[in-house]
């Protein structure tokens, strides 16, 4: 066993023990959590930004049908945590290429040149198709999917008032003033609906003293349907890390048809000639990853299909021996073949056993120096 380097991690030819192993590996883990730690409590003072940020196609969505832009948190510590558990996640998201290139690092010695070639290629591919799902999904696939089914839900049973009766009193009925923004300065008991976020507000002063600062409360407003929607801050954040999480995995299909062809597994003309079984495994998953509704499964469906057909070009223009940078393999050469076949075979060699006794002994293309054995059965018999 060859000696131990000081820095055998750097050393392509170095043989390395199970303990000098997992010395590195311990070494690779520290400084691999060494970023997405400090980043985590970064991102946590801006929680409030990105759980925003993530909840606006939902606030879209119930703008559009005239629903109470909010989201209803069930316990003190509800939104804390959910605070903390994104900035983890973000944090992990985006400290994943410093990650990365530390097991990056704890495995490259481990491999020849040309393998490396395969990773320098696979993991930046990776990433690309990873973002380019999420865009999708946020600003195409996810604002679609939630104005269908919240307009679903929002389509049912309304409440009706009854028919017009005759009313003693002639006076007008009582209005309120439909406001786009609040009154720059409010007077304690003053009213008005806040459109276009259909709510209702209401100035009141901190104390009974009349000169006291004056505080406007909120009170959401509904359409008169039977079914209420209200929608639960966490469940919501839940269910768009589960889509993204999908998504991120559904977008690695041209990868993985690039390496089951890299080893020779599946074939072009296989991949195309079993494309409409694909394109329904494609809807499959697509209705696994997506909410129960057709929109969305299509929505999800169509960049798969995209996707495997893009697989199959990649294995096309990339295949392995060219991304090893080794030359392409010799094909057979038809017309050699057919000639092989097609020659006559070559004629028999008489052998001596075949040749009646007495007779000469037929000469080979070695010549007739050479002097053949006599046979057995002579070496007994007299004349």
């Amino acid at each position: 066993m060859a000696a131990r380097t000081a820095m055998p991690h750097e050393n392509d030819h170095g043989v390395m023990t199970f303990g000098d192993h997992l010395e590195e590996l311990r070494r690779r883990v520290i400084l691999g959590v060494a970023v997405p730690l400090p980043l985590a409590f970064v991102l946590f003072l801006f929680a409030e930004p990105i759980r925003t940020a993530m909840c606006a196609p939902l606030f879209e969505a119930l703008r559009t049908n005239d629903l109470p832009v909010q989201l209803q948190a069930l316990s003190p510590i509800e939104t804390l945590l959910l605070d903390m558990k994104l900035s983890l996640i973000f944090a992990v998201v985006l400290s994943a290429p410093w990650i990365l290139w530390q097991a990056w690092m704890f495995v490259r010695p481990g491999l020849y040149s040309h393998e490396r070639r395969f990773v320098y290629l696979l993991l930046p591919g990776s990433g690309v198709l990873t973002l380019a799902g999420i865009a999708l999904l946020y600003w195409v696939i996810l604002p679609l999917v939630l104005a269908m089914l919240v307009s679903m839900s929002t389509s049912g049973e309304q409440i009706v008032l009854g028919g017009a009766t005759e009313v003693a009193d002639a006076r007008p009925p009582a209005t309120l003033p439909l406001a786009t923004a609040h009154p720059a300065v409010p007077v304690p008991g003053q009213v008005w609906i806040k459109m276009p976020e259909h709510v209702l507000c209401v100035a009141v002063p901190e104390t009974a003293d009349p000169d006291a600062a004056v505080h406007v409360l909120t009170v959401p407003l509904a359409r008169g349907t039977v079914v209420v929607q209200q929608y639960r801050l966490s469940e919501y954040i839940g269910f768009v890390l589960m889509l993204m999480t999908g998504v991120a995995i559904a977008f690695q299909l041209p990868l993985v048809i690039l390496l089951l062809g890299w080893l020779d597994i599946v074939r072009i003309e296989t991949l195309r000639k079993q494309r409409k079984y694909a394109f329904f495994g494609c809807a499959v998953a697509a209705a696994i990853v997506t909410p129960p509704d057709v929109l969305s499964m299509l929505l999800m469906w169509l960049p798969l299909a995209m996707l495997y057909e893009l697989g199959i070009v990649l294995l096309r223009l990339l295949p392995a021996w060219r991304v090893a940078g080794l030359a392409p393999p010799a094909e057979p050469s038809a017309s050699g073949t057919a000639s092989a076949r097609d020659s006559a075979p070559p004629p028999p060699v008489a052998s001596r056993s075949s040749v009646p006794r007495g007779a000469a002994a037929p000469e080979t293309d070695e010549g007739s120096g050479r002097k053949e054995p006599p046979d057995a059965g002579d070496e007994g018999e007299t004349p």
